[in-house]
């Protein structure tokens, strides 16, 4: 099994930037998923979370209202839409799957990593 984040790259604080995920060799559509990053010289963090069906979705606090989770089953594909991006929003972007059908904020629970994709907000 196979993530893959992409759609990274360098924006302006204020713009905007839209993450895809995809996986191969694993169908996410009847997984929870998520989206965690890791800015420089800090932990990896929890950004934000989706059920299988996009029924539920939860974000942290730094992101609520900016950033919005989304998931498109038949295209077997998690997205991240970015707004009124912050510098402190640069970091490295991870998708990961869990095994099961509900969204988490744990990073324990998550079984399957994509290999990040990085953003950078100039200020």
């Amino acid at each position: 099994v196979q993530l893959q984040a992409f759609g990274g790259g360098l924006v302006q604080a204020g713009g905007s930037l839209r993450l895809s995920c995809t996986a191969s060799g694993r169908t996410l559509s009847r997984s929870g998923a998520g989206w965690f990053r890791r800015a420089p010289g800090k932990e990896r963090e929890f950004v934000a979370t989706i059920t299988w069906d996009g029924g539920s979705t939860r974000y942290a606090d730094s992101v609520k209202r900016r950033f919005t989770i989304s998931r498109d089953n038949a295209k077997n594909t998690v997205h991240l839409q970015m707004n009124s991006l912050k510098s402190e929003d640069t970091a490295v972007y991870y998708c990961a799957s869990v095994v099961g059908l509900g969204a988490s904020m744990k990073e324990n629970e998550y079984v399957y990593w994509g290999q990040g994709t990085l953003v950078t907000v100039s200020s």
